[in-house]
């Protein structure tokens, strides 16, 4: 995905500061992936007909493996909670990435 990124994609993280270019995408990628093991499953794409906005709808199934800074500490805990990610695209590329999820669900399963 971070090949389809524009230079300076904008990332508006859930609960979080919006993070600028490609970089710091791809540092939140490889953040996650050290602190969380998710599946996404019922994967529902939305695309807009000018084909400049889209969005997916989706289930998460996780483990949570480190601990995150700030947050309940990771005991390898499982949990299970619908998510979205909204889009915006120019010239071919993600331009903008917005994702949703309800943090005090997720902080409940896991604590």
């Amino acid at each position: 995905m971070v090949d389809c990124l524009s230079e300076d994609v904008a990332h508006h993280v859930n609960e979080g500061d919006v993070r600028i270019g490609r970089e710091e995408f791809a540092a939140f990628c490889e953040h996650m992936a050290r602190c969380y093991d998710e599946t996404l499953t019922e994967l529902v794409i939305f695309e807009a007909e000018d084909g400049t906005r889209g969005a997916a709808e989706y289930m998460v199934n996780g483990t949570y493996l480190a601990t995150d800074a700030g947050l309940p500490e990771a005991k390898g805990q499982g949990y299970r909670l619908p998510a979205g990610s909204f889009f915006s695209m120019a010239d071919g590329q993600i331009t903008r990435v917005v994702t949703y999820y309800n943090l005090s669900d997720w902080i409940k399963q896991v604590s």
